[in-house]
């Protein structure tokens, strides 16, 4: 794992309409890293993902990977300088098989999984490439929306709670995955509620609430601060 900061956010601000949203974000993720926003719904936390990529109304505010600005740049350049989301609503297409839908995305970089290597790491999916993308399980079509991504060389992956309402077993195939990318050397920007789960995967915590950062915890400090992460999650 790399010291440089990757991806570098400061000061961001964020607009839907004429509610603002995000109010002076800063966090940075290095390189190789599993970093996790936590905070309660309405925290700012996915608006914070659509804001790194460029899919808000408006934004104020540095966004910088390896050091050049994103900020003024569209969605579809920020896609090709690297940065790939996967949304919560996961965006299946319907009228596409497993295989399909993997290989819809361009190719932007080298350093993409291939298709062996993709079913490999989810097998649930080469034993369903033939089927129907929304005739799969909600777990099975968030392994396809991570494995969608994966095949394209961006190096910085922004998942957007890819945990929720999925089984226990699924949560762990997950987080196998998650664990597995990472050794790959792939740098993983992860959106939680679950702050259990993201304790398995994550190298550091950011918690965010009312749009702003206002804690983090390295991982291997959760347990010292798990009584203030009560009080920020209140679980």
């Amino acid at each position: 794992m790399s010291d440089a900061a990757m991806l570098e956010v400061r000061g961001l601000n964020a607009w839907y309409g004429e509610s603002h949203i995000l109010h002076g974000v800063d966090f940075d993720v290095r390189q190789g890293e599993v970093v996790t926003l936590l905070g309660r719904n309405g925290a700012g936390k996915t608006t914070t993902m659509k804001s790194i990529m460029g899919l808000v109304g408006r934004r104020a505010g540095s966004i910088k990977l390896n050091g050049a600005e994103m900020t003024g740049l569209r969605p579809d350049q920020i896609g090709r300088a690297g940065i790939a989301l996967c949304p919560e609503e996961r965006a299946i297409f319907a009228g596409l098989n497993v295989t399909e839908n993997l290989m819809l995305p361009p190719k932007i970089a080298e350093g993409g999984l291939d298709l062996p290597t993709i079913y490999t790491l989810f097998p649930n999916l080469k034993e369903r490439a033939a089927s129907q993308g929304t005739k799969l399980s909600g777990g099975e079509q968030q392994m396809l929306a991570i494995a969608r991504i994966l095949r394209t060389g961006a190096k910085l992956l922004l998942l957007d709670e890819p945990t929720e309402g999925l089984a226990p077993v699924i949560v762990q195939q997950i987080g196998r995955m998650i664990r597995e990318i990472k050794q790959r050397g792939f740098t993983v920007l992860l959106v939680e509620q679950n702050f259990r789960f993201a304790a398995t995967v994550a190298d550091r915590h950011y918690v965010m609430e009312h749009g702003k950062v206002i804690d983090q915890f390295r991982n291997d400090d959760l347990q010292n601060n798990m009584d203030k992460l009560h009080d920020y999650l209140g679980v």
